[in-house]
This record gives C-alpha cells, structure tokens and sequence, in this order.
C-alpha cells in the first residue's frame, strides 16, 4: 500500500483559488508532477486575484520568488491560494500558496509551493495602465 510521507499541516481556513487534480500526463515517469506544471496552475491561480484587483486584463511580468517545497504526485488534490499582497500603479503582486493532499490521507494537506508573482494591468492594446481604470 501507497503512503504518503511529507509533513502534514492543515489547509487554509478559506476557499481555494484553484483546486485540480494531476493526471499522469502532468508527471515524470516516477509519477513526481513537473515544475512547470505546478508553475502554470500558480500563475493561472494568481491571475485571478490579480484580475479583480485590476478590474480587467492582466499579465504576468514577473515571478519574484517561487519554492518548491515538497513533491506532487499523480492523483493529489492540489489546492492553490492566491492573495494580492501589494498594489501599485500598473501592477499587483500576488502570493500564492499551493497544499497537496494525498488520495490516502485526504483529511492531511502538505504545503508543496509558495510564490510571489507580479502582474501588470493591461488595456485592449495589451498596454500598461492604471490598475483602478476600468477596462
């Protein structure tokens, strides 16, 4: 029988941003998801935020820290919390934390990944500008 031997904490008291489920195509052939996978669903969860804050389009013009922590692995519930942590004229940084729970203790969660990213607000031209203009 499979177990699960990462440290265990519990999940954030709040909904997650993004929550999804790796496949093993998302894997390496040990079943351990890839990093850019992981980074993908971290910026897809920090746009959201990111988006609302900026009442409209966004892009992602940095990733200013990102930490793999412990792995993943096919079949984990990944969940992925996100929250603006500042915001400037054109851009809104966002922190993101990711927790996995294994389908054999799904009542444990492991914090596999923190980020912080920025993003930018951008018009129809995919120009910078101001993050309360409505777009």
């Amino acid at each position: 029988m499979e177990t699960d031997r990462r440290p265990t904490t519990d999940l954030p008291a709040k909904d997650p941003t993004i929550r999804v489920i790796p496949m093993p195509a998302d894997a390496n052939h040990t079943g351990d998801i890839f990093g850019g996978w992981i980074m993908a669903q971290v910026d897809l969860a920090g746009a959201v935020p990111a988006m609302r804050e900026a009442k409209g389009r966004v892009a992602t013009v940095a990733v200013n820290s990102f930490a793999f922590k412990q792995p993943v692995f096919v079949g984990d519930i990944v969940s992925l919390y996100a929250q603006v942590v500042r915001v400037g004229r054109t851009s809104i940084t966002v922190s993101v934390e990711v927790y996995a729970q294994h389908r054999s203790t799904i009542d444990a969660a492991v914090k596999v990944t923190e980020a912080v990213l920025t993003y930018v607000a951008v018009d129809e031209n995919r120009r910078p500008r101001v993050v309360s203009a409505q777009q």
